[in-house]
């Protein structure tokens, strides 16, 4: 059992739960979601105009009302070079129906270290409707179709992006997170899907960040949380592995193709800085 299971951060986080990586993977199988409202009376998303996607008929009754709410959120459609082709609902990015016809949108995927060069990692909610459950680095998630989150120079927007999840998910104060403390390395391209309904594919910016932050974790998007060594983090993926615990896709790709390298260099990340290839994985 992983140290940093039963002890969480220094500042007093909850940890893991405090659980075995056994206990641990019994939480994370699919949960029973909280009911949300019918959807006799339609959102306004199902009205948004869209490029490409089909709006199927999905049955949302078990899904969390808070995360059926974000499904409106409007993400960053792109083509296979990121180039920003227009803007779609998260829930039409997520459906495997459209993700299969080559929909693909623009993602991030935020690793922060505190100053013992350790990783915060967290373990998704099991509201989360793509990898509910799952380990998972410090944040994933989208820059929204908004102008400061589409700003293109230097990953302008994205690094806001990120700088708003990080608070939204984590509670961390957007002070602690400064933009210009991002290290935006590289891209990746990779698509998987999450069950049979809904999954992922995305070119997600990878960004690195060593500081100390403050954790105040929203209980809907993250379930678990806990700093770990590379010594722990090869006993996650040992696990995984071995399926007794889950771990999302895109952390598993990045695990095994880069962090172990970035993770010894992160006082010379500047030598890893690759923002002309998309990583196809």
């Amino acid at each position: 059992m992983m140290r940093a299971l039963l002890t969480g951060s220094r500042r007093g986080a909850t940890g893991c739960l405090g659980l075995s990586w056994a206990a641990a993977a019994r939480a994370a199988q699919p949960p029973q979601h909280r009911a949300c409202s019918s959807l006799a009376h339609k959102p306004s998303w199902y009205i948004e105009k869209r490029s490409t996607a089909t709006m199927p008929e999905i049955n949302m009754d078990n899904l969390d009302a808070k995360q059926v709410q974000l499904l409106a959120e409007m993400c960053i459609l792109i083509d296979e070079n990121d180039v920003k082709t227009g803007a779609d609902t998260k829930r039409n990015c997520h459906l495997n129906e459209n993700i299969n016809k080559g929909l693909l949108h623009r993602a991030f995927s935020v690793f922060i270290f505190n100053n013992e060069g350790k990783l915060l990692l967290q373990q998704r909610s099991d509201a989360k409707i793509t990898f509910p459950g799952c380990f998972t680095n410090t944040c994933c998630s989208h820059p929204l179709s908004t102008a400061a989150e589409t700003e293109e120079k230097d990953a302008l927007g994205v690094r806001r992006a990120a700088q708003r999840r990080l608070k939204e998910e984590f509670g961390i104060p957007m002070h602690q997170v400064p933009l210009e403390e991002m290290n935006y390395l590289t891209r990746i391209h990779y698509k998987a899907q999450s069950d049979g309904i809904w999954g992922e594919h995305e070119i997600d910016y990878i960004i690195f960040m060593q500081k100390d932050v403050t954790l105040q974790p929203d209980p809907n998007e993250i379930k678990s949380h806990c700093y770990v060594t590379k010594e722990e983090l090869k006993d996650l993926l040992e696990k995984a592995e071995n399926k007794e615990v889950k771990i999302t896709p895109w952390f598993k790709l990045i695990a095994e193709k880069f962090l172990y390298t970035w993770w010894d260099s992160l006082h010379n990340l500047k030598q890893f800085i690759n923002h002309e290839e998309i990583h196809r994985m």
